[in-house]
């Protein structure tokens, strides 16, 4: 078979429409997975309690169960359970978003975790209140540690949301796949859009590991 990139460039509008696609659940995922993640790290750093049970049987829960078997419940389940048409974008979306505060909350805890004692210990020497001591000392040391392995996840994040595509959502995956079948060049359009994944997920992936050097570096 002889490669022939100019049916990737007749059907170029669709492939960009599904990418849009794409990059819209992945941003209904992260809006949702973020404010989740944020709750459940504040549970888990209570040490005990109910909260604290609650929050770790969530990532537990959340960390174990495929991201694949997640997307088909909410599509296939979560409608008759409250009686509400769901699409397959928004139920493929909070899907991703429940696996996603599980795994963000236990970077953003690991962060927290790695600021020094002695950081906590000197804020509370000098009697600083307490939103003071998270903002201005806590938070911003945490986010150091945590935005490697932050930024890393969302490459992860971007590339689940290929699984959207087996309950019938429209992102590139599809698009690529249904392409191929109606004009029998899968060789093209699925070389596409793995060059569309590499050219997004790349340099987010790079600048991860430049950030890590420089804390490395830094650190030492």
């Amino acid at each position: 078979m002889v490669f022939d990139p100019w049916i990737v460039l007749r059907f170029w509008p669709q492939l960009l429409d599904g990418a849009r696609i794409t990059l819209l659940a992945f941003g209904i995922a992260l809006a949702i997975g973020i404010p989740i993640a944020t709750i459940v790290c504040a549970g888990r750093l209570r040490g005990g309690g109910v909260l604290a049970g609650l929050s770790a049987g969530y990532v537990t829960v959340f960390r174990i169960i495929p991201e694949a078997v997640m997307i088909f419940w909410m599509f296939y389940c979560l409608p008759p359970l409250t009686g509400y048409a769901v699409s397959g974008l928004w139920s493929g979306s909070l899907a991703l978003a429940l696996i996603s505060g599980a795994y963000l909350a236990e970077i953003f805890r690991a962060g927290i975790q790695s600021v020094d004692r002695g950081q906590w210990e000197a804020a509370k020497a000098m009697a600083l209140p307490r939103w003071i001591t998270w903002t201005r000392i806590i938070i911003p040391q945490a986010a150091r540690f945590a935005t490697p392995p932050f930024i890393n996840f969302l490459t992860e994040l971007l590339k689940g949301t290929t699984l959207l595509a087996t309950i019938g959502v429209a992102d590139l995956a599809l698009r690529a796949y249904v392409l191929g079948s109606q004009t029998f060049r899968y060789l093209e359009f699925l070389t596409a859009i793995a060059i569309i994944y590499f050219v997004i997920i790349f340099p987010v992936a790079r600048f991860a590991e430049r950030i890590e050097h420089r804390l490395a570096a830094a650190t030492r």
